[in-house]
């Protein structure tokens, strides 16, 4: 099967949107250029009326994403630096997320937010290496998180037929990735978590660009020390596949997750309580957490590779968890 880097898939899931559904369309800042190459070629496939630059205005163009969904049409709003998305947040928060249970379910809100380069990139400082993929589950967006090209293509497919928001992260760390991606058009179903890589001794649970480093450790850990770990990658965090999750912590009793956002109010501290509250009987050891810790993002380098997780962390942690021994 062919290869594709992960902004070619997402290229091609728009290519491919567009050109079957009239409904779809793209806007945001230098969407026709083209920057990263995402939205390469959407412009002169589909013209002024579908692929619309916008002005540096995140509150305005989201707003107008809005009123375009209510109207009939399916918008996808693309933010070049996630952390922009705070200045849209009443236009999100109190409007899109709400709007149609509001309505009673009378209208559709399908929109997809496309946040480029969440999380960290070295050296962006506290405005330009957020994941804020937390606020928005928060206010009960749905919320995806590809950790490969192939997830990306149909994730993206997934997200635009979706009637209801949806925010699409494309890690930062992801996009330079390459891997194999069918060239028909396919969905991945939302609520439906991977196995990346089999085990029975711990179960990892890593989001996003964190997926590979996970299966990095494992298979290290696996060569060096014959421990067989799990990687599960929910691809989804709303809505959450329960199901596969915890099959994979009843299969192997421990559990470490490892997440590029706060410890604390994180995505790792909601799963830790999914399963404290529907697994506890089947843990062998206290869950661990292997995340970034609670403060702004230093601009120094030596600082911010203090702050974000990393893979040593997640082997100790691993380690902890095999070693656990009820006394």
């Amino acid at each position: 099967m062919r290869q594709l880097r992960f902004l070619q898939a997402m290229n091609e899931a728009y290519h491919q949107a567009m050109g079957a559904d009239e409904s779809v369309m793209i806007i945001g800042e230098d969407i026709r250029g083209g920057i990263r190459g995402e939205t390469k070629g959407l412009h002169g496939a589909f013209g002024d009326l579908r692929v619309l630059d916008t002005p540096i205005s995140e509150a305005a163009f989201t707003g107008f994403a809005t009123g375009a969904a209510l109207a009939g049409l399916r918008p996808i709003v693309q933010f070049q630096v996630p952390s922009l998305i705070y200045v849209a947040f009443d236009q999100l928060v109190n409007q899109a997320a709400k709007m149609r249970l509001m309505l009673g379910g009378q209208a559709n809100l399908p929109i997809t937010y496309t946040l480029m380069v969440s999380g960290s990139r070295g050296g962006n400082a506290g405005q330009h290496s957020d994941n804020p993929y937390p606020y928005l589950l928060h206010a009960g967006f749905k919320v995806v998180c590809p950790s490969n090209a192939y997830d990306a293509k149909g994730l993206m497919i997934q997200a635009i037929r979706e009637d209801d928001p949806v925010v699409f992260i494309a890690s930062a760390m992801s996009l330079p990735q390459r891997g194999p991606v069918p060239e028909e058009i396919y969905a991945i179903p939302f609520g439906c978590g991977d196995v990346k890589r089999e085990g029975s001794d711990v179960t990892v649970i890593a989001i996003g660009h964190l997926v590979p480093e996970a299966l990095a450790v494992a298979e290290r850990l696996s060569q060096e020390k014959n421990i067989s770990v799990e990687v599960w990658d929910p691809r989804s965090l709303l809505p959450l596949d329960r199901e596969g999750l915890l099959k994979s912590v009843k299969k192997t009793g421990r559990v470490v997750i490892y997440d590029d956002t706060n410890r604390t109010c994180g995505f790792a501290a909601e799963l830790s309580a999914i399963i404290g509250e529907l697994a506890f009987s089947s843990l062998k050891a206290p869950i661990k957490r292997v995340t970034r810790a609670d403060v702004p993002m230093p601009f120094n380098l030596a600082l911010e590779a203090a702050v974000l997780p990393k893979p040593q962390q997640l082997e100790d942690a691993i380690l902890s968890v095999r070693s656990y021994a009820h006394v």
